[in-house]
């Protein structure tokens, strides 16, 4: 992407967690009462882009694509809880975009720290000041290139302690990086001492999916190459598990798993559907 323009996709993403919170039935799969106001005047979007037709009927596929993100939202949050509870005081969060976690934080002793181009940060403490919500004391901001920038020098510049376990959250941002900024990424969190977690959301190569599904990318693929975020890095789950050997426990969950966790019994359209899709944890 053009590290001197915000990220639209980050948008995207948070115009798809404020939609959540707005269209969908009760109860929330993943409750962010803060998911709205922080969009400030790209909320209007909201009225043209919630995941419906004209008429009023749901889009499948944006419906779907709107249950994934909440679902590895609330995924990731729920991991964080039980790191927490195992004496993690550290929350990483690799394209935080526009995540309120750090905002929401019920973790007194928790740090955060949002790593992300300097370009999406500015914006988004611009769109904090605009809607009156003041950054958390336990938040830092940390300006990261991935492709060019060495993660770890540039998190321990910030007050990173390298010596007590972390919880990283990478999503939504695997597919749009090349796989030697992933790799190096990889060895960072690797390096990390005992109980160290991450959680990241990776795609499936496109010639592994049906039909449908390899339209519905090349759409996508587009759309993201207008905007200067391609799609560049896609892995099967024997290549994901490859890649993050080192991490034990590992959880890899396709859309099945996550309806069955996190959308049972709604009686809504939410849920996810389709094979690309899938988020991995594991744990050192």
């Amino acid at each position: 992407m053009d590290s001197a323009q915000p990220s639209r996709t980050a948008l995207r993403v948070a115009l798809r967690r404020a939609a959540h919170q707005l269209y969908d039935d009760h109860p929330l799969v993943f409750e962010d009462p803060l998911a709205v106001p922080i969009l400030g005047s790209h909320a209007a979007e909201l009225k043209r882009t919630p995941g419906r037709l004209a008429n009023g009927k749901p889009r499948p596929h944006s419906v779907a694509m709107r249950a994934f993100v909440v679902a590895r939202s609330r995924y990731a949050e729920d991991l964080l809880g039980q790191a927490v509870e195992h004496g993690v005081t550290q929350y990483v969060l690799l394209g935080a975009g526009l995540d309120t976690f750090a905002h929401r934080n019920p973790y007194p002793a928790l740090r955060v720290f949002e790593v992300d181009h300097s370009a999406t940060q500015q914006w988004k403490r611009e769109l904090l000041h605009q809607a009156n919500l003041p950054e958390p004391q336990r938040l830092t901001y940390v300006p990261v290139d991935f492709e060019h920038q060495a993660l770890g020098a540039e998190l321990l510049s910030a007050g990173f302690d390298p010596t007590v376990p972390t919880f990283f959250s990478w999503l939504g941002v695997v597919s749009y990086i090349t796989l030697e900024a992933f790799r190096k990424t990889v060895r960072f969190l690797a390096e990390q001492p005992a109980g160290t977690g991450v959680v990241l959301d990776y795609e499936q190569p496109r010639a592994v999916l049906p039909r449908l599904e390899q339209l519905a990318r090349d759409s996508r693929s587009y759309r993201a190459r207008l905007v200067g975020e391609d799609l560049k890095l896609f892995f099967s789950p024997a290549e994901i598990a490859a890649e993050l050997a080192a991490f034990r426990e590992r959880e890899d969950l396709g859309t099945a798993d996550l309806d069955a966790r996190y959308f049972s019994g709604r009686t809504d359209r939410l849920r996810p559907i389709g094979e690309a899709p899938r988020i991995v944890s594991g744990w050192l």
